[in-house]
């Protein structure tokens, strides 16, 4: 046996490399190993010398079914939450692709074709006339998040404390998590520090106007306006935590006093029919047995 497994080897050896043919695609869950020990070079038209036992030893050298999964690019045909807006190019694992974006048309695969025409949709909403644009949908639920949005702004208690244009962008993206460049903002004023309400006005992807409503609101001190809120909660769960005992005290109380109620007109009850029993009893041994006297003379 061992004998044709040399010559099988031996041939294989010898055939020509144009006879060999090698896959050129990449094996699926295969594993690569090579001998522990190197097996010696052999005559020219001899078999190779391999050992019985110590040519059969291997180590490991690679585990394809064991590899990381490397995640797939894909470009957005429409927005994606947590992903991107249409255009965007995402890095996804495999499942996620293959299973959700691609069968459900949300994305498609990174060709030069598909990049080139997604560059020149972008380059024409940059570039191209106001008219001729058209919002994406990012831009359609950025305008419907800031229609109702109302964007407030404490008012520091130093003097230096002005409203202007860089601050407003600044609270949009503390407040509401809008990132919102100056030169997309329109204000009525340049600088502003008293209290009271104004507006302003975003452009989104220069196409839509929103215009917000803006409050100047007088400072407050977090942390002191936080202690407040802590007392008054736990001054609550005290008074609620002093009501319910005093509640079961009073439902307790109420128990015990319909039950006595209830267990004197029972004896009441008990009392008054016995004592009707009684002197229906009684009244029949009260009554004169004696015959009234007659007016008829006896006779003798």
């Amino acid at each position: 046996m061992w004998s044709s497994g040399r010559r099988v080897l031996q041939d294989l050896l010898i055939l020509p490399a144009a006879l060999r043919s090698f896959s050129l695609t990449p094996a699926q869950n295969t594993v690569v190993v090579e001998r522990w020990w190197q097996v010696p070079l052999s005559k020219v038209g001899s078999p190779p010398r391999l050992h019985p036992r110590r040519h059969r030893i291997y180590k490991l050298v690679e585990d394809t079914k064991h590899l990381p999964k490397e995640k797939m690019e894909l470009i957005l045909t429409q927005t994606v939450p947590k992903l991107g807006g249409r255009g965007d190019s995402v890095f996804v694992k495999k499942s996620v692709g293959r299973n959700k974006l691609l069968s459900e048309g949300l994305a498609v695969y990174p060709s030069p074709e598909n990049k080139q025409m997604f560059a020149e949709e972008i380059r024409l909403l940059r570039e191209g006339k106001p008219e001729e644009r058209v919002q994406t949908r990012t831009g359609q639920l950025t305008v419907e998040y800031l229609k109702s949005s109302h964007l407030k702004i404490n008012q520091m208690p130093s003097d230096e404390f002005q409203v202007h244009k860089e601050v407003v962008c600044r609270q949009f993206l503390k407040k509401l998590g809008v990132v919102v460049p100056p030169q997309a903002l329109s204000l009525p004023f340049d600088s502003v520090k008293e209290v009271g309400d104004y507006w302003c006005e975003v452009t989104v992807n220069g196409i839509d106007k929103v215009r917000i409503p803006l409050s100047v609101v007088p400072y407050e001190d977090q942390s002191a306006s936080y202690k407040r809120q802590l007392k008054a909660q736990k001054l609550q769960l005290e008074e609620e935590q002093v009501s319910e005992p005093a509640d079961e005290q009073e439902a307790t109380a109420q128990a015990v006093s319909d039950a006595a109620v209830k267990d004197s007109e029972s004896q009441v009850s008990e009392d008054s029919a016995s004592a009707e029993a009684s002197a229906a009893v009684e009244t029949p041994t009260n009554q004169d047995t004696t015959a009234p006297p007659s007016d008829s003379p006896k006779k003798d």
